[in-house]
């Protein structure tokens, strides 16, 4: 049957397949890891964000097993009704235990956590939200639920965030930035931010989720590697990129802000809590985080080896250190021959262009884990010399 809708849709479909905006899944045929076996064939993984090798690392697989075993497949109950099972407690715990704060609430996945904070704490017109340009889509969209006044800065500029704060009249302030940005791989500057967050009574809220098991000492995100852990930020994060690999996601501060998402959070109200075996597998992951920290050691040696070896190609990647290593060719045509071209190779990239990204601005994002061998590494890089020969790419 014909609808209105389905012609319209139709259409809008037909224009992003000539666009070349349509996008395709590769199918993975194995678990997640640095080589997979994807659309049936061998593959470097250098688009993932199982940082640390965790996703199917066999005691956080173990452990998931084990809560299946015990709790079975689901809560079929929302939290506050019959759905708070222990391993949820104890997922909770253990996240705070981490991030050395008092409280930590979890939810279906990172983007409900946000959806579930910001506008519950910042919801009327009395109330005002700051956000960086480049904040992840959830972000934007929890900001869009709320009622509150709305301040966009453009991307870490915080000399007109100031200008912002100091024009900005509200009962409470929020400034949200993401920790680690998902499509630059820069970090924030959270030190200024803080800084800021004090000077105009603000509370700085912080998306972890590309920094989680990535930056700091002990890997507990931009926090503990600008060494402001703990003092008054709220970090919201995932559990489903170092952490595992799974869903889930968390809101992690004081225990009077965690406590109030208790009550008044709309999706940690009204959808079904985690499932066991994510909760047991995600505490597994943090335990093995903890106990191993040359995961970190690993993972930032092959960031640094990788960007060196696509420098030497003639590319161009935008400077940082954390694992995201974002290669910049041009056009967001380019972009999509380029990451094809790769796959061919058995190198795994995805490509972003317009709009996600600006116009002219379009790249490779490649992601680097810890358990990525360096002749995976050297066979990515080979793939890319080869690529670059192809299609003309950095020249």
């Amino acid at each position: 049957m014909s609808t209105v809708l389905d012609n319209l849709l139709s259409e809008e479909l037909k224009e992003l397949e000539r666009t070349g905006q349509y996008k395709r899944a590769n199918e993975l045929q194995s678990p997640q890891a640095p080589a997979v076996t994807m659309d049936d064939a061998p593959t470097v993984m250098l688009s993932s964000n199982n940082y640390l090798g965790l996703a199917d690392d066999p005691r956080v697989v173990a452990a998931a097993k084990e809560g299946l075993d015990r709790y079975g497949m689901g809560t079929a109950s929302v939290r506050f009704i019959c759905g708070t099972m222990t391993c949820h407690r104890q997922l909770e715990a253990k996240i705070a235990e981490f991030l050395d704060c008092e409280a930590a609430l979890t939810f279906i996945s990172c983007w409900d956590a946000n959806v579930g904070l910001i506008p519950t704490l910042a919801g009327t017109k009395e109330d005002a939200i700051f956000s960086d340009a480049l904040n992840h889509a959830s972000i934007i969209d929890a900001i869009r639920l709320s009622r509150a006044q709305r301040f966009v800065y453009p991307h870490q500029d915080l000399d007109k965030l100031a200008e912002m704060l100091t024009s900005a009249e509200a009962r409470i302030k929020l400034i949200v930035t993401d920790g680690v940005f998902s499509m630059e791989g820069d970090i924030a500057r959270l030190p200024q931010l803080k800084a800021l967050a004090d000077q105009y009574d603000a509370v700085l809220v912080v998306d972890e989720s590309h920094a989680t098991g990535v930056l700091g000492e002990h890997g507990r995100g931009t926090a503990e590697h600008f060494g402001v852990l703990g003092e008054g930020v709220i970090q919201t994060s995932t559990l489903g990129k170092t952490l595992g690999g799974a869903c889930g996601g968390y809101v992690a501060g004081s225990r009077a802000v965690c406590d109030y998402l208790i009550q008044k959070s709309r999706p940690h109200l009204f959808s079904n809590a985690l499932p066991p075996a994510v909760c047991c597998g995600a505490i597994a992951a943090i335990d093995v985080l903890m106990s191993e920290p040359e995961r970190l050691g690993r993972l930032r040696e092959n960031t640094a080896y990788f960007r060196e070896q696509i420098r030497q190609l003639g590319l161009k990647v935008i400077e940082g250190i954390t694992p995201i290593a974002p290669v910049i060719v041009g056009e967001t045509a380019l972009a999509i021959r380029a990451q094809a071209a790769l796959l061919k190779r058995g190198v795994f990239v995805s490509g972003f262009g317009y709009p996600v990204v600006p116009k002219g601005e379009a790249r490779l994002r490649c992601q680097i884990c810890a358990t990525h061998t360096r002749d995976q590494l050297d066979q990515a890089v080979s793939a890319f010399r080869q690529v670059v020969e192809e299609l003309k790419l950095g020249g």
